[in-house]
């Protein structure tokens, strides 16, 4: 994959994981993550609680592995590389989290009408 997909998808599950970390959990700890990545480093500010810290460390370490070249969405990959209830606990983030980025954005055009 290339540095530009690989970057796109890191943060993509920063964004996901902070906006359902902050709904849904008390406490965040503000923790950098450094990930290499063919000879890059990319350097992220998570803002997490403690459960998922671990998950988003679980997707990038299964990011990092992905073996395809064009990388497809995870949902169509032919060879799933998740682990069953690991897979099922990203998906309600990203669930969760797409519908409230949509609803934002519906909500400010919504706003901007009214302007």
């Amino acid at each position: 994959m290339t540095l530009e997909k690989f970057e796109l998808e890191i943060k993509t599950l920063k964004t996901f994981y902070e906006l359902y970390c902050k709904d849904k959990h008390e406490i965040q700890v503000k923790i950098h993550s450094n990930i290499e990545y063919k000879s890059n480093s990319f350097t992220l500010e998570l803002n997490l609680c403690q459960d998922c810290q671990k998950a988003i460390n679980y997707s990038f370490k299964k990011l990092l592995a992905c073996p395809h070249e064009i990388k497809p969405r995870c949902r169509k990959c032919p060879n799933p590389c998740y682990e069953k209830q690991n897979w099922k606990e990203t998906a309600r983030v990203m669930k969760y989290s797409a519908i409230k980025l949509s609803l934002g954005k519906i909500k400010s055009r919504v706003i901007n009408l009214f302007n």
